[in-house]
């Protein structure tokens, strides 16, 4: 079957597609190091600083499938410049915010429109690249801004703190999006659906109430330990979720399509997502606090340690695509988790007293089994879906993602914490309980308290934490390992029969009267 190949013009919409991507992966992380300015600067309550940090991720989550079937509604080149605008408003009042209230006002509505950036991006490249080789390609530069933009983020802002004040972390986002603005509109396609029905007002709030909760809860149970509260959150958020799927089933016009989940290909490429995120974004965090704590490099050093993870997926995600052309999307993506679990066994080796080598070929070998299989995964996931659906679907990905990564921060999270404070317990008996408690809940807060002992007695307690830090980073990897080697057998069977969207026919493959609105450029 011949595919319509894609142009110079398309090539160069791609490149301005992965600028908004870049933004809203680099915003996750951005704040690593700009956190004690702003609170120097506003003064923020424990709970103002946490909402400062996390309202962001949380209102991303919530609104990703709503964003994207709006985008299907409306077309989908409008929404982006809509999202980008708002973006670019909602940067600028967080660089010159004036109170911590106004700042969390500022940093949610950039997760409004972060939410409309993802998959606006993500199905205009479904809509650009109706080969499905170049299609696999285009999201494979798309993954590489997300992860991309992740590992920035920390780096960027690290720089500017040492010349700026704190907005001005924010203050970078405007150029790009004044860029973006400026030639998305001559580059970009634009694309609605043609018959998008009735808008599920039910259905948005519903994916709202069932999403927002979980992530919550899950991140609280994680960063707090378990609470009867918390738990509570999660499990309304559970409840939500099932009306929410109740819903879907007798909607009119759902926002997801529930019938696409009986494809193996399409949901094993859901479970795959969540998987590889809950394993991924789960367990570098244990990386990055070993290269800062245990190995004692400063937050700006560490940052620039993890960049060889980034460039990793970027290799990873361009030798999938290539292979896609000839090997079963299944087999590449097994592949790429047994990739990701040797390099969790490689952190299993990993001591105290261990070459920062060893965290960084860790780091880098696990990221790459990610990188070959998330491109794949997001290929089939919006192949599987008609052209007119692919705001919506085009959603389900970076959904997984947030969900996945909240999981993995909570689960691995919890069983490294578990570890180290059943193996400091012994050092820590001899403290006052006022020292104890920070001591023998993080490493964080064992490094603060050997500050200020006496050096006989502060020594030997860092040198505990960190040993039974690394026991905990340890086990975190072999149970991330074990998960993510069973979901590569899982994703081996489970997709054995599914072929590359090049070698079945697609929807996509119409003409370009009926792919893109008369209101587009040709």
């Amino acid at each position: 079957m011949s595919h319509e190949r894609a142009t110079r013009k398309e090539w160069i919409g791609l490149a301005v597609l992965v600028l908004p991507v870049l933004l809203l992966s680099m915003d996750m992380t951005v704040l690593y190091f700009a956190v004690p300015f702003l609170s120097a600067s506003l003064e923020p309550t424990a709970t103002q600083q946490l909402w400062i940090v996390d309202i962001y991720a949380f209102m991303l989550a919530g609104l990703l499938i709503t964003m994207g079937t709006i985008g299907d509604h409306i077309g989908r080149r409008l929404l982006l410049m809509l999202g980008a605008g708002a973006f670019g408003v909602a940067s600028l009042a967080a660089a010159y915010a004036g109170s911590s209230e106004f700042l969390i006002a500022s940093r949610a509505l950039l997760g409004v429109a972060g939410a409309v950036l993802a998959p606006s991006t993500l199905s205009l490249i479904r809509t650009m690249f109706r080969d499905p080789g170049e299609r696999r390609t285009a999201i494979a530069v798309w993954t590489i801004g997300m992860s991309g933009g992740s590992a920035l983020g920390p780096i960027v802002s690290g720089l500017l703190l040492e010349h700026f004040w704190w907005g001005s972390v924010f203050l970078i986002n405007i150029p790009v999006i004044a860029l973006l603005l400026l030639i998305g509109p001559f580059l970009l396609p634009e694309y609605r659906s043609p018959e998008p029905g009735r808008f599920d007002l039910i259905g948005a709030l519903l994916s709202l109430g069932a999403i927002l909760p979980v992530i919550y809860g899950i991140k609280e149970l994680a960063e707090d330990g378990f609470a009867w509260s918390y738990a509570a959150v999660t499990a309304v958020g559970v409840v939500v979720g099932v009306l929410f799927f109740l819903r879907q089933r007798t909607a009119a016009t759902p926002l997801i399509d529930l019938s696409l989940f009986r494809s193996r290909g399409f949901s094993a490429s859901i479970g795959v997502n969540l998987v590889t995120l809950f394993a991924m974004v789960g367990f570098l965090l244990f990386s990055t606090q070993w290269i800062q704590l245990v190995h004692g490099l400063s937050p700006l050093e560490a940052a620039l340690w993890t960049l060889p993870a980034p460039v990793a997926v970027a290799i990873a995600a361009s030798l999938a695509a290539a292979l896609a052309k000839t090997v079963r999307p299944g087999h590449i993506i097994a592949g790429g988790m047994v990739i990701a679990t040797v390099g969790f066994g490689i952190m299993t080796q990993l001591r105290v007293d261990s070459s920062l080598a060893v965290v960084v070929i860790g780091a880098s070998v696990l990221s790459a089994g990610v990188g070959i299989a998330a491109p794949l995964t997001a290929d089939l996931i919006v192949s599987s879906a008609p052209p007119e659906r692919a705001g919506s679907i085009s959603a389900l990905p970076e959904t997984s993602n947030q969900l996945g990564g909240a999981f993995g921060v909570a689960i691995l999270g919890s069983i490294g914490a578990a570890v180290y404070t059943r193996d400091v317990a012994d050092a820590t008996s001899a403290l006052p309980p006022e020292a104890a408690e920070p001591a023998e809940g993080s490493l964080g807060g064992a490094a603060e308290v050997a500050e200020h002992l006496p050096e006989e007695a502060g020594e030997p307690l860092l040198a505990a934490a960190a040993e039974a830090f690394t026991h905990g980073m340890n086990i975190a990897a072999a149970a991330a390992g074990g998960v993510v080697l069973v979901s590569a057998v899982a994703a081996a069977v489970l997709m054995r029969h599914v072929t590359s969207p090049a070698a079945a026919p697609a929807k996509a493959d119409r003409p370009e009267a009926e792919q893109v609105s008369a209101h587009g450029p040709e």
